[in-house]
């Protein structure tokens, strides 16, 4: 059995504030312990002698709990990249793995799954379904991770998994992120392929995430067949619904477009943008796709990724064109844990 299931580490940030109070915690000893944990500092820490702050009880826990908090998510493997991305391969406590990635200027990407139900025709995340849900601790466990290799100021939920799938875990890690973990609410990036749940749910909690919306196309039949089990939201709907929320929010929404050589590259798809986006509150991030070995799929070349982002600028579309993370250590989404998995079989174990 592994250390966390052990000693019986909480999944969940409920779960653990229930632990936290049961050993006698008060608000002000909850809210300094979380604190203390999302920012990878001693569960100590604090003013004042710690023995005379918290309860003996749970003073007494402390040691342990933090033991098997640390135990929730720990590194299998890192792979630093050239452009200074290094991905992670992330042990869960049941044996399973996830893939959590630094990012540049002190971002991080974390999983809200193992495995993905989508079933994104160029993503090997969803090769193989959906495993299990993460639960809210086992995600904000990865920034706790990353937090010990460097500096986290930026947390995307653009890993393995699509967030909007497990929304009450997601929601309430971005909670913790967003006000114990010190991380503004504008740097925590929802991403989603247009999950209707989402847009609803989004806007009533207290901390507000910015939001990015997976489009990649504009035609709805291609977008069914590249995205085979998201919901059937035509790309105007998931626009309109996106501006809805970028206009009360004040965030620029994100949309994720990734370049498909000869499939989503086209001056056609281009036009359809313009039309889509030129006058919203937008940014598009051009993606070329990180090639999976025995794929079918090809990243076009990089002038014309150039020239597409060049000619939405021109039409009035605030354009990115950005380069995949960890592309020369061929860590693509899903790609490490596929790689571990040939390695050394994964016991499935579902809740």
């Amino acid at each position: 059995m592994s250390p966390a299931h052990a000693a019986g580490a909480p999944r969940g940030i409920a779960e653990l504030r229930q632990r936290l109070r049961a050993l006698g915690a008060g608000p002000g000893h909850e809210e300094r312990l979380l604190r203390n944990w999302v920012q990878c500092r001693a569960p100590t820490a604090g003013r004042g002698q710690a023995e005379h702050f918290y309860p003996r009880p749970l003073f007494e826990a402390l040691p342990a709990l933090f033991d098997s908090l640390g135990a929730l998510a720990t590194l299998q493997s890192a792979h630093p990249a050239e452009d200074g991305a290094e991905r992670l391969l992330v042990g869960l406590g049941d044996g399973q793995t996830v893939e959590s990635v630094l990012l540049p200027r002190d971002g991080l990407c974390v999983s809200t799954q193992v495995g993905c139900a989508v079933g994104c025709v160029f993503c090997m995340t969803g090769r193989d379904g959906l495993l299990r849900q993460l639960g809210s601790a086992e995600i904000v466990a990865q920034v706790v991770l990353a937090r010990q290799r460097r500096s986290v100021s930026k947390v995307v939920f653009m890993g393995m998994g699509e967030p909007s799938h497990n929304l009450d875990a997601v929601l309430e890690a971005i909670d913790l992120l967003g006000t114990a973990g010190g991380i503004g609410h504008k740097n925590l990036v929802f991403s989603t392929v247009g999950d209707p749940r989402a847009f609803e749910r989004l806007p009533l909690g207290r901390v507000k995430p910015a939001l990015a919306l997976s489009l990649h196309t504009t035609k709805a039949e291609l977008r069914e067949r590249l995205l085979p089990r998201a919901p059937k939201i035509a790309p105007e709907e998931i626009v309109e619904a996106g501006e809805r929320y970028a206009r009360a929010t004040g965030y620029p929404i994100q949309y994720q477009w990734t370049l498909l050589d000869g499939i989503n590259d086209g001056d056609d798809e281009v036009d359809a943008i313009a039309r889509l986006l030129a006058g919203r509150y937008a940014m598009m991030n051009l993606i070329p796709y990180n090639e999976t070995e025995g794929d079918a799929f090809r990243r076009p070349p990089w002038e014309r990724a150039a020239e597409m982002a060049r000619a939405l600028g021109r039409r009035g579309v605030l354009t990115r064109l950005r380069r995949s993370a960890g592309q020369d250590v061929a860590g693509g989404c899903g790609q490490l844990r596929a790689r571990a998995a040939a390695e050394q079989p994964v016991v499935v174990q579902r809740p």
